[in-house]
């Protein structure tokens, strides 16, 4: 059992860095199951682990409040990755199933977001994510669900995390009744819902230095086996808790040129009625971009969004909110907490993934 520096989010970098890990050849031993549509969710099952696919993350970001003059994001994300290539080992280390996690917490003041990483092979009661609800562990790492009630307890250099979360709304299924196309090719998509709006309390420690925090968050949880196509070279995404009690999801593919190959979402209204949008119903235009003082990398941090009708104005926490994963993975990207206003009034608090920018994602 091995801990690694694995700081990544989404189905191409998880991918990656699975590869990279087991050293890879490029063909795996298995065939893996492909997400089709028409396939009914059903929970708490599916809200555990679905190990014959290749690639599944439970991901929790969010807002919080220890009564200071500014909030403070945060990020939780374990990823379960079934590589492939050692299913034929009767080994009790061979690596059939790899997990990751990642956490971050962006304060304003701090400057930077503080962050950490475990990677680990499943194995010996350590390190594992169960099937039938969430129930995942690495280490001292863990998230799970205790009756009504998901628990995250996770460290890093200088701060903890010790968090429990309530979901106030039901699940909200993502593109087709939960199939969420991510290419032009039908293969190209996931198995995907999110739990908007959870009621967050617990405390968070920096420092040495211990608060009681109290906030919202956006899980999401998604399975898959095909890797994105050719033309992928990376995407902007982005889950908001709109203030009213509605939720906004909204995401595009960009291809090698920056051309947009792919784009989708959800909204739910505060009433509970859904609308699913097409490619064409989204549109991400930037509006200022922030570089980098350490990799010099350009990202468009601000955004209008529009989805179907509707017009958002994106602006971040604070610019510097780049991980730099080079180490491990190979890249850097953007990822931070960020508000949403109409009219310049504020609606909502999410967060924005931004990836491909300091070099295209490659397989």
């Amino acid at each position: 059992m091995t801990r690694n520096s694995v700081p990544f989010t989404g189905l191409l970098v998880a991918l990656l860095a699975v590869l990279l890990a087991a050293g890879a050849p490029a063909r795996a031993e298995v065939a893996y199951p492909h997400v089709l549509p028409g396939v009914e969710l059903a929970f708490p099952r599916d809200e555990g682990a679905h190990p014959e696919y290749r690639v599944e993350w439970w991901y929790v970001t969010g807002w919080l409040d220890d009564g200071g003059p500014e909030p403070i994001g945060f990020q939780v994300t374990f990823f379960r990755v079934r590589p492939g290539f050692a299913e034929s080992n009767p080994s009790s280390f061979a690596p059939k199933q790899i997990l990751f996690g990642h956490a971050a917490i962006a304060e304003p003041a701090h400057g930077k977001l503080r962050h950490a990483e475990r990677s680990a092979r499943a194995g010996f009661d350590l390190a594992y994510a169960r099937e039938g609800g969430v129930d995942v562990r690495i280490d001292d790492w863990s998230l799970r669900r205790d009756r009504d009630v998901y628990h995250a307890d996770v460290s890093g250099d200088g701060f903890r995390m010790q968090l429990d979360l309530r979901a106030t709304q039901p699940a909200l299924l993502q593109g087709d009744g939960g199939f969420s196309r991510k290419g032009p090719a039908p293969l190209a998509a996931s198995y995907y819902y999110s739990l908007p709006h959870l009621s967050v309390g617990g405390t968070v420690k920096v420092d040495g230095r211990e608060r009681s925090v109290k906030g919202e968050a956006w899980f999401d949880h998604e399975w898959s086996s095909d890797i994105l196509g050719d033309e992928a070279a990376g995407w902007d995404w982005m889950g908001v808790n709109l203030d009213d009690g509605g939720a906004l999801m909204a995401f595009r593919m960009r291809d090698g040129k920056g051309a947009v190959s792919w784009a989708g979402g959800t909204v739910r209204a505060a009433d509970g009625k859904v609308r699913t949008f097409a490619p064409a119903d989204v549109d991400f235009v930037p509006r200022r971009r922030w570089r980098s003082p350490r990799t010099r990398t350009e990202y468009p941090v601000a955004w209008t969004l529009r989805a179907g009708p509707d017009e958002y104005a994106i602006e971040p926490l604070f610019d510097d909110q780049e991980l730099d994963a080079r180490a491990s993975t190979g890249t850097i990207y953007w990822e931070g907490a960020v508000r949403a206003s109409r009219g310049g009034r504020a609606v909502g608090r999410g967060y924005l993934e931004l990836t491909g920018y300091w070099r295209p994602l490659r397989l």
